[in-house]
């Protein structure tokens, strides 16, 4: 597939952090909808989960070239960076997600046929930001009188 460690070390630590795996096998029995990202990570992280050996090889081929159809930058054969990877996968999976949420307010949950307001959809947090959100904090200290800034 190229020079694909930057997807598969990502793919390895997230498949292992157990709610993020959770909640994709989740995703993946949902009625199925269009292809994206993440409908080609839980058809991935189900391929993983039910498979009968101990160990061996499962190509993300689906995975990859829905990838490389949804961002140019990885849409070549040279090495990429783990972080942007990270970075970019969870933005993209929460930013579907919440476009799912609004489509379903918009098609499901009207009242008296109107639209429910859709004010504040974008902060809606998806299982995304609570999984991985929180607070970076940063510390300065003196290196001669340790005081903290």
């Amino acid at each position: 597939f190229g020079n694909t460690c930057y997807c598969n070390s990502v793919l390895q630590a997230l498949y292992f952090c157990r709610p993020f795996r959770e909640k994709v096998l989740a995703y993946k029995v949902q009625p199925r909808k269009k292809e994206s990202l993440l409908t080609c990570l839980s058809d991935l992280f189900n391929s993983i989960a039910t498979q009968k050996k101990k160990v061996g090889v499962i190509p993300p081929k689906k995975f990859i070239s829905r990838l490389r159809k949804e961002n140019e930058l990885f849409d070549n054969y040279m090495q990429q960076d783990a972080h942007e990877f990270l970075n970019y996968l969870l933005n993209t999976i929460a930013d579907l997600l919440q476009e799912e949420r609004k489509q379903e307010k918009q098609n499901g949950k009207l009242q008296n046929g109107s639209i429910e307001s859709e004010e504040g959809d974008k902060t809606d947090l998806t299982w995304v930001h609570e999984i991985f959100q929180g607070t970076l904090t940063n510390e300065t200290r003196c290196l001669n009188c340790e005081a903290v800034r």
